[in-house]
């Protein structure tokens, strides 16, 4: 009887533990969870007729892992259609007149839509509304 008492009660410490582990674990995945991410800085130039009359020109943080879309929408008045931008502040794409929102990222045209570049720490990013021909 003795060792059967002896076991139920080394069962019961064990189990214990274990469940101090684990509410320790949680707390520690909550804790990292909440933990904030780091900011990155990117310059974005916004214009039209290339470059002709300046809408834009501001150096902005935005949480590291953001798009460009994300971005954009967060510190602008945008317009978008399937993850495009047709409209930043106010100014909207005319087809009929092969004008577009375009856009380069440290110089290079872009070869994805805003809502799929990720941005990166010093990316000048430099949106220009004109014809595309």
């Amino acid at each position: 009887m003795k060792k059967l008492y002896s076991l139920f009660l080394a069962a019961i410490l064990t189990a214990g533990v274990l469940a101090g582990c684990q509410s320790q674990d949680e707390a520690e995945q909550a804790g990292s969870s909440t933990e904030e991410k780091q900011e990155v800085s990117v310059h974005v130039t916004i214009s039209t007729n290339n470059g002709e009359k300046e809408l834009a020109d501001k150096e902005l943080s935005v949480e590291e892992g953001k798009t460009l879309m994300e971005m954009m929408k967060n510190k602008f008045e945008v317009k978008e259609s399937d993850g495009y931008i047709t409209g930043i502040e106010g100014v909207t794409a005319d087809e009929s007149k092969k004008q577009a929102w375009m856009y380069t990222v440290n110089g290079e045209e872009a070869t994805v839509g805003a809502s799929e570049y990720e941005l990166k720490s010093g990316d000048e990013v430099v949106f220009d509304m004109h014809k595309w021909e």
